[in-house]
C-alpha cells in the first residue's frame, strides 16, 4: 500500500476509536448521574427513610403498610432499601447519601431535621433520583410530599383541651403548660400555630417549651420545672403535642402527687400504644389517630410513578409551597380526635391495634368499661 494512504488508513481507525470512546465515556458519565434510571419499567429499587424508632408508629405501622404498597404496585420482586435515623440528623443525611450511592430509583424520606437533609436531596436530584418528603415538608428539591393536615391536628388538640377543662369545672380562666415539638421538626410548628389559633384569650400560657428532639424525658423535665415554677396547684391542663412527650408529663404529674382521679387533662397525637391504654384508664385525654393506610399508600404511589418517570400530578391531589420549592405535587390526609369513647371504633383496623394488644393485664378492666370487645 502506498505509504500516504496507508497513513489516511490508519488516521481513520485512529478517529474512529477515538469516537467510539468518547461516546462511551460520555454514557458511562450519564449513568453515573442518571443513579436513579429514570423513567425505569422494570424491577425498582426504592429507598426509604424514617427518622426515629422511640415513636413505635414507624416500626409498627408506616414501615410495614409503605412496603407492602410499593410491591403492590410495583411487584414482588421490588427491592426496599430500609434505615432508620434513630432522631440523629447526622446518621440520616449518611443514610441517604448511601442510597444515593446505590443508584436507588426514588427515596422516600421523613426527615430528622427538613433543613439539614436539604443537601442529600439536592445530590439525589443532581442524580436524577426523585426524593418523595413523608410526614414532614423537606427542604431541597423534592418531587412530592404527603403528611396529615398538621395544622388541624393543633386544632383538634386545642379544641380538646378546652373541653376537658370546661367538663372538669375549671373556675376563671384555666392555666395551662404547653409542651411543643421539636423546632427541626417543621410539622411542630404547624401543630403550635394550630394549638395557639384554639386557645388565645381562652387559657393562660403558663410555661411553654419547645422541647428538644421531641424527647418523653425533655418533656418530663420541661414539666418538673413548669410544676416548680407555677406550683402544682396552678396547673390545669397540660397541651402535648405528641403521646410520647404526654408520657413523660404524666411520669411527672405523678412523681408531683397527682393521683389519676385529680390529673389534669393531658392531650398527645399518633394514638401510640400506651397512649390507648392510658386513654382507656384515664390517665390521659386524649390523642390524635392519623390513618395511617392512605398516608403510606400516598407515599408508595408518588414513589413509584417517579421511578418510573411518571407525573406525580397523577398521584397527589394539592400543591405544597416549601421554604425552597413551590408547587409540590401532594396528598395531605385528615387526621382525627381519639378519646376514650372513639377507641372501640378503630380496634383492630389496619393502621390500629388489635384487642390483644391493647387489653392486657391490667387495661382488661377499662377495655371493659370502654365496651372493646375481642
Amino acid at each position: 500500500m502506498h505509504a500516504t494512504m496507508r497513513r489516511v488508513a490508519l488516521g481513520s481507525v485512529a478517529l474512529s476509536i477515538a469516537v467510539a470512546t468518547a461516546a462511551c465515556g460520555s454514557a458511562d458519565q450519564a449513568d453515573d448521574k442518571d443513579g436513579g434510571s429514570k423513567g425505569k419499567k422494570g424491577k425498582l429499587t426504592i429507598g426509604l427513610l424514617l427518622p426515629e424508632n422511640q415513636t413505635a408508629r414507624y416500626e409498627r405501622f408506616d414501615k410495614p403498610l409503605m412496603e407492602k404498597k410499593i410491591k403492590e404496585l410495583a411487584g414482588d420482586d421490588t427491592k426496599i432499601l430500609y434505615s432508620n435515623a434513630k432522631q440523629d440528623a447526622n446518621l440520616q443525611q449518611q443514610q441517604a447519601d448511601t442510597m444515593i450511592a446505590k443508584k436507588v430509583d426514588a427515596l422516600i424520606v421523613d426527615a430528622v431535621d427538613a433543613k439539614s437533609i436539604s443537601s442529600s436531596v439536592k445530590k439525589a436530584d443532581d442524580r436524577d433520583i426523585p426524593v418523595v418528603a413523608y410526614d414532614r415538608l423537606a427542604e431541597g428539591p423534592i418531587k412530592a410530599y404527603t403528611s396529615v393536615d398538621n395544622p388541624r391536628v393543633g386544632k383538634i388538640q386545642g379544641k380538646s383541651l378546652l373541653k376537658a377543662l370546661e367538663e372538669k369545672g375549671v373556675k376563671g380562666k384555666p392555666q395551662v403548660v404547653m409542651m411543643n415539638g421539636s423546632v427541626t421538626d417543621p410539622n411542630a410548628k404547624m401543630y403550635k400555630e394550630g394549638a395557639h389559633s384554639v386557645l388565645d384569650g381562652k387559657v393562660k400560657v403558663g410555661k411553654e417549651y419547645d422541647t428538644k428532639e421531641w424527647k418523653p424525658e425533655n418533656a418530663n423535665e420541661n414539666m418538673k420545672g413548669a410544676l416548680s415554677a407555677l406550683g402544682k396547684k396552678k396547673v390545669d391542663g397540660v397541651y402535648s403535642a405528641n403521646d410520647g412527650m404526654a408520657g413523660g408529663i404524666i411520669t411527672a404529674l405523678k412523681g408531683a402527687g397527682f393521683a389519676k382521679g385529680d390529673m389534669p387533662p393531658v392531650t398527645g397525637q399518633d394514638a401510640e400504644l400506651n397512649a390507648v391504654q392510658r386513654l382507656l384508664s384515664g390517665e390521659q385525654y386524649m390523642s390524635v389517630y392519623k390513618p395511617y393506610v392512605p398516608e403510606t399508600s400516598a407515599a408508595a404511589e408518588f414513589a413509584v410513578a417517579l421511578a418510573r418517570g411518571e407525573d406525580a400530578g397523577k398521584v397527589g391531589t394539592s400543591k405544597t409551597d416549601s421554604e425552597s420549592e413551590k408547587g409540590v405535587p401532594s396528598k395531605i390526609v385528615t387526621p382525627l380526635p381519639l378519646t376514650k369513647d372513639d377507641v372501640k371504633k378503630y380496634v383492630g383496623k389496619a393502621g390500629f391495634f388489635t384487642y390483644d394488644e391493647i387489653c392486657t393485664g391490667k387495661f382488661k378492666s377499662s377495655c371493659e368499661d370502654a365496651g372493646l370487645k375481642k
